[in-house]
């Protein structure tokens, strides 16, 4: 299954998507969004905060299932979201868009989201999409990555310390290298057929991007 979780960023900011979704979940003001482009979620989710009442109303009306949340939390909406899509549905392939190109604190926290244990079951199947990036993640381990087609360019983001990274068939290679500190190894080519990633401890957001 793939499921879809809109945020509430800048629509114009969103990747193309069609039908191949099964399952749309609005966060917040992303569900407002959704139903200016003739788009009903299945789903609506947060605490409402950045709508006025005449919104809320709008999307309290258009949605079958609303889950609200206070607005003092520990959790970001988009954080909720996340955490329900996979009580529902463990094994599906989650796309986070509207997560990008506004607000830098709520861009680290969607980023960084990788890295909380409480995802770590669910890594694989997690990528936060925008026009011009795709972003998934990787705990320790040897990949293969094929490029996407759409992209030109890929990073590998050390979002922690990371231990032993190499990276094969790619225009900069390394072999076993230690990053201390959280490092955006960035403007890394794809070479001919896939690139091969490996690392022993850490945790590591691929971002494959383009100019826009």
């Amino acid at each position: 299954m793939k499921i879809l979780l809109v945020a509430g960023g800048d629509p114009n900011h969103w990747p193309a998507f069609s039908t191949e979704f099964e399952k749309i979940i609005g966060i917040d003001r992303g569900n407002l969004f959704l139903l200016r482009q003739g788009i009903v979620p299945d789903l609506a989710i947060g605490d409402f905060d950045s709508l006025n009442e005449d919104e809320k109303k709008e999307v309290f009306d258009a949605v079958d299932e609303v889950l609200t949340s206070p607005a003092e939390k520990d959790d970001t909406d988009t954080q909720l979201a996340l955490v329900k899509a996979f009580e529902r549905f463990p094994y599906a392939e989650v796309t986070l868009i509207g997560a990008t190109g506004g607000r830098l604190d709520h861009l680290l926290a969607n980023l960084w989201l990788g890295v909380e244990p409480r995802f770590f079951p669910f890594l694989s199947q997690i990528k936060i999409a925008d026009q011009g990036n795709v972003v998934s993640y990787l705990s320790p381990g040897k990949y293969q990555i094929k490029k996407n087609d759409r992209m030109k360019y890929v990073a590998f983001c050390c979002l922690t310390p990371v231990k032993k990274l190499s990276l094969k068939n790619l225009k900069y290679e390394l072999a076993e290298v230690d990053f201390s500190q959280p490092t955006s190894l960035a403007s890394n080519e794809f070479l001919e057929g896939k690139a091969e990633v490996s690392f022993s401890s850490g945790m590591i957001a691929v971002i494959q991007s383009r100019d826009v």
